[in-house]
């Protein structure tokens, strides 16, 4: 305790120094890597927006087609001004 005590004041300012110099370094880094993350994080969510719709159009394409292959064949049959018109559905 006696060393504390004894310890000069331009010491002491030393020593404030370094700690807020390193204190300061801590939080830019920590900043530069929230930076980052969040950076990161965007273009993840980029990517998986870009593969949703990627694979929105197969997959619609897809049920239309199964669709299209159960769907029953027939014709209909309803006036249009006075003239029959036929319609086939596949």
């Amino acid at each position: 305790m006696r060393e504390m005590a004894e310890t000069d004041p331009k010491t002491m300012q030393d020593i404030t120094l370094v700690v807020e110099t390193f204190l300061q370094q801590v939080q830019d880094k920590f900043q530069i890597m929230s930076e980052q993350m969040v950076g990161r994080i965007d273009d993840m969510s980029r990517r998986i927006d870009d593969m949703e719709k990627n694979i929105d159009g197969p997959v619609t394409q897809a049920r239309v087609e199964e669709l299209d292959a159960w769907k029953p064949r027939f014709l209909l049959r309803r006036r249009v001004e006075g003239q029959v018109v036929k319609a086939e559905f596949k």
